[in-house]
């Protein structure tokens, strides 16, 4: 079975500029070695700066369902598709959409070949995303993202619960596991939940040495 690995660089000063750079060489190099997919998702105005310099899959933070026109604000799918997004998360618990946008967006995102990571915090959720046939769905309960308690110890249930729920409705959607994902034992566990990868952020975007943290993370795998 093959891994995914996305990257979350949210907006902190780790992940922001020049900075964004450094992580995606390491997303690459790890990859480059360990034979794991890793992609990485910058703040919107790096997709540009991070996809023109390093060979690594760079997804946006966000997409709007807008088409071209009157839309000032959003985010429209072609404009992050020539800055060299290969897809974009879709409904973070940080940046919570309505079903009817969600399903917009990841409809926009399709029409473009390219490729949807929804994020649920509940399997209810999980069920309606993997409806609409992205091509991931990321379980994250909100209460435990940045808490360093990875949700595959904390509430395993709500990992296999999502993957059978997602697999009922549609079962070419694959499954991530995020909040505090950090180290080789919680990928390791989430894979045995039955999750396809992770989604995850500040364990490694803040790590003293995010490449190191990176070779760690796909240790176990």
């Amino acid at each position: 079975m093959s891994v995914f690995i996305l990257l979350n660089c949210k907006t902190y000063d780790e992940g922001t500029g020049i900075n964004a750079i450094t992580l995606a060489e390491a997303c690459r190099d790890v990859a480059e070695s360990s034979g794991v997919e890793i992609a990485i998702a910058p703040q919107i105005p790096d997709i540009f700066r991070v996809a023109s310099v390093v060979d690594v899959p760079v997804y946006s933070q966000h997409i709007d369902g807008a088409g071209p026109g009157s839309h000032t604000g959003h985010v429209y799918v072609k404009s992050i598709k020539e800055a060299g997004a290969v897809g974009s998360l879709i409904n973070h618990s940080e940046c919570r959409m309505t079903l009817a946008d969600i399903e917009a967006a990841a409809a926009a995102l399709k029409a473009n070949n390219m490729t949807s990571v929804i994020c649920t915090n509940n399997v209810a959720a999980t069920a309606a995303a993997a409806a609409l046939g992205p091509e991931y769905v990321a379980i994250e309960p909100p209460e435990l993202i940045g808490s360093g308690i990875p949700v595959s110890k904390a509430d395993p249930g709500v990992v296999t619960d999502s993957v059978d729920a997602a697999k009922r409705i549609n079962p070419n959607v694959k499954v991530l596991c995020g909040a505090g994902i950090s180290k080789g034992e919680d990928l390791k566990a989430a894979i045995e939940l039955g999750s396809q990868g992770v989604l995850l952020a500040s364990g490694i975007v803040k790590a003293k040495d995010p490449k190191a943290a990176l070779y760690d993370l796909v240790s176990l795998i």
